[in-house]
């Protein structure tokens, strides 16, 4: 084949073919979608964060210029609409699931998407005004007259837990909607009584939103004839958005289609139906119009679903060498105004005691509810608080107990002889080399030349600190995934499957698959994710699994494809089967010079009478399959900072990453997946937070003007290594890249800063670590933070 097709190979760095096509401006996004004979719709958003509604008045509304319809909860109701679906935990058979502790059951929220009762966060929709233009919308949604009851209110995660807390859901007898636990309490009760050492760690990893380049938007149109509704928005998988919002109307599956097309950033909150997507597709029902709607930033920031959240209690009990014998703890989770799903809790608890060999673990695992915008898995859920917590613990021990911090994780890491490798909650990790990692990043990291660098800081008055951290992270998600594969004569092959891009370059590395395969150029392979109608199922882009479950079945579709265009060749070339071989795009027989294209086996398929009638037709294959294992990407970081002590200001002067993906398909790809995962969770670890104002439930950080966002000019140039261990679980060994970056990075940040202060006698500082509570650190008294009971 072409030099353009081998280039293109399963290991190339090559260049994202959508790039193009996005970055000139002809990318198409959901507000780029407008129907014939659109109207627009606007939300009007409670003030308060908990309230109950006693009276709407829409007369007003109704009466301005251009306004078509005002909707409440009580027309919700009163049309027999569904309360949104919430897929609570993780169904992945390869995850751990939480006993529940005796008499408890666990609380799914009633979720509708206009509260006929009361308001339980600020921004939330409370009333829908549509018009015939924006303007006019939201000129009419001023008018909208709401009589609130107000209710006092709750935001913070451990306020929410007590008993006299401001009930949001009389119905669940308290505010915490999961109470459960894992482990053996009574071997780690025991593994403490006969420890050397025991250190404890007290934290809140805070809450923080995914900020995606695009706004949310939806558009919707309803054919009366067909009883069909055709709705346009972005979404973490068009097939989740389809069932769930036919189950919020109460309609077949069949009578709803969904299209994506470009989506600007996902990260997990976008990975569920949003109350606006079923709202527009009611009113374009009701009016007999399609219905389009755009939020702005202020509602994103208000009512996206945001992340994290999550208060820690734990301690580590370690033997007189530095040998770890046991953890335990408690991990309360703060699920929002509505509970859309617990798998952050779930995932991170499950593997708390990371890629360490700790024989004993005991966890109590909470959940609940508080006036706040719902939370839901966000870039490695779950994993990244967990793994920040475990390498604090592992910092603190070194610190209080004078073991070296280097040496300690090499005692305790978890040798490659020991997989497949069971942890202490029962979770089977599947291979692993994780000294190697490490050892090359501390070598990529320089981190035996560092005294020479802090000394030299210390010089010109500023503080230095390094650290390493390592990590696992879980691939599991939806366990099902179907392609449908097609060779077309004209030198197309076509890939329908239900992975839907987000940003992660699939256009591309898909392509590679097929390139490597079938010897193609990658501009000759066509990948179709993103129309229901076409994509007969999906699972769609999260928990690692796109490129780890679409390879594996585009990989079985290949070989069926293949062994099918051998007994075509065969007939065709007067040969037998089993002496045609596929090599370079072509059957040929025995290898030698008799041979017929891929495409044109294609074409004599279609086009000859005399085949035998199994191989008449298009060469395709069809694979739906359940993929029940799980995948375990992992890999260590190191960061440098350097700290101003008049300012508290803080540079990262050096960042270095190796994590590994078991085989790698485009490492260019992979290496920009890292770089947004590091800026992600370093901005987790030093800037940003969803901060609430505890006495009223506003959101104050509601803008850009108040939401720190990180920016490229704070970063150097990141030290990149992709270590290839293959994983038994994949037929091509593959694991997941895409969230690598994200976890170890809370951890390694704010393990170096603490470094940095350590001769201040700094134990700890919270996150997001910022040069206010970096300056307290040194020169003040931070307040700590609440204590969580142990249980």
């Amino acid at each position: 084949m072409t030099e353009k097709a081998t280039s293109s190979r399963i290991g190339q760095p090559v260049r994202r073919k959508e790039d193009l096509r996005l970055v000139t401006g002809n990318g198409s996004y959901t507000d780029d979608i407008n129907l014939p004979g659109q109207a627009y719709a606007v939300m009007v958003r409670s003030p308060h964060a908990h309230a109950g509604i006693r009276a709407i008045d829409i007369a007003p509304a109704l009466a301005a210029p251009g306004v078509l319809a005002v909707l409440t909860g009580r027309d919700l109701l009163a049309d027999g609409l569904k309360p949104i679906p919430h897929k609570v935990w993780s169904q992945h058979p390869a995850e751990v699931h939480l006993r529940e502790h005796a008499g408890f059951k666990t609380f799914t929220a009633p979720h509708y998407a206009l509260p006929p009762d009361k308001v339980r966060f600020v921004g939330e929709a409370v009333a829908m005004v549509v018009a015939t233009t924006v303007a006019a919308a939201k000129d009419g949604a001023e008018l909208v007259e709401i009589d609130y009851e107000q209710l006092a209110a709750v935001t913070d995660t451990l306020e929410a837990a007590r008993p006299d807390a401001p009930r949001l859901f009389e119905e669940a007898g308290s505010n915490v909607v999961v109470d459960g636990e894992l482990g053996d309490r009574a071997a780690t009760g025991a593994a403490f009584a006969r420890a050397a050492h025991v250190v404890k760690f007290e934290t809140w990893v805070q809450r923080v939103t995914g900020v995606p380049m695009e706004p949310r938007a939806a558009v919707c149109e309803f054919d009366p004839d067909t009883e069909r509704y055709t709705l346009y928005a972005g979404n973490g998988g068009a097939w989740r958005l389809k069932d769930d919002l036919a189950t919020i109307l109460g309609v077949p599956a069949d009578q709803v289609r969904c299209i994506m097309r470009d989506i600007g950033g996902n990260f997990g909150t976008r990975g569920m139906i949003y109350a606006e997507f079923a709202l527009v597709a009611w009113a374009a029902r009701r009016l007999g119009q399609p219905v389009k709607w755009t939020g702005d930033r202020h509602e994103a920031f208000l009512c996206d679903y945001q992340a994290r959240d999550l208060a820690v209690t734990a301690e580590l009990a370690l033997d007189g060498q530095g040998n770890f014998l046991a953890m335990r703890g408690s991990n309360l989770s703060n699920a929002g105004a509505h509970t859309t799903n617990y798998s952050p809790l779930q995932k991170g608890v499950e593997i708390m005691t990371t890629i360490y060999r700790i024989p004993a673990a005991h966890f109590h695992a909470r959940a609940v509810v508080s006036n706040t915008s719902p939370t839901r898995p966000y870039r490695s859920a779950g994993r990244p608080e967990v793994m920040y917590v475990m390498e604090r613990l592992i910092d603190l021990a070194c610190r209080e107990h004078g073991f070296d911090r280097v040496e300690i994780r090499r005692r305790n890491l978890v040798k490659k002889t020991e997989f497949p490798y069971k942890n202490a909650f029962g979770m089977v990790y599947d291979s692993g080399d994780y000294h190697h990692t490490m050892n090359w990043v501390l070598e990529s990291g320089d981190w035996n030349g560092f005294p020479a660098r802090r000394a030299a800081a210390r010089a010109r008055g500023k503080h230095r600190g390094i650290a390493v951290a390592n990590y696992l992270d879980t691939a599991t998600g939806v366990a099902r995934e179907r392609t449908e594969m097609t060779v077309h004569p004209d030198g197309w092959i076509d890939v329908v499957i239900g992975t839907t891009s987000q940003g992660q370059g699939h256009e591309t590395t898909f392509a590679q698959l097929v390139n490597e395969w079938y010897d193609v150029p990658i501009e000759n392979v066509r990948i179709i994710t993103h129309d229901t109608d076409i994509v007969k199922f999906g699972g769609g882009a999260h928990s690692g699994r796109g490129m780890r479950l679409a390879s594996q079945i585009m990989w079985k579709a290949t070989n069926q494809i293949i062994a099918r265009g051998k007994r075509v060749a065969a007939l065709l070339l007067q040969a037998k089967p089993e002496a045609i071989a596929f090599t370079g795009g072509r059957f040929a027989v025995g290898g030698g010079d008799q041979a017929i294209d891929l495409f044109e086996v294609s074409a004599a398929m279609l086009r000859r009478t005399d085949l035998p009638d199994d191989l008449r037709g298009p060469l395709a294959a069809t694979v739906d399959e359940v993929v029940p294992e799980a995948s375990f990407p992992f890999g260590s970081h190191v960061c440098e900072v350097e700290i101003d002590p008049d300012l508290g200001t803080l540079e990262i002067v050096k960042y270095s990453a190796v994590d590994d993906v078991g085989r790698a398909v485009n490492p260019l790809i992979i290496d920009g997946q890292t770089h947004g995962g590091i800026v992600q969770g370093v901005g987790q670890a030093l800037l940003e937070q969803c901060f609430y104002d505890a006495r009223t439930g506003q959101l104050l950080s509601a803008s850009f003007m108040d939401y720190a966002m990180p920016r490229a000019d704070v970063f150097p140039f990141f030290d990149t290594g992709i270590s290839e261990v293959p994983t038994p679980t994949h037929p091509l060994g593959i694991r997941p890249a895409g969230e690598g970056g994200t976890t170890p990075a809370l951890a390694v940040t704010i393990n170096a800063v603490v470094d940095a202060l350590s001769e201040f006698g700094v134990r700890h500082v919270e996150m997001p670590a910022t040069p206010e509570r970096i300056w307290r650190a040194m020169h003040g008294k931070p307040k700590r933070p609440q204590t969580l009971e142990l249980s």
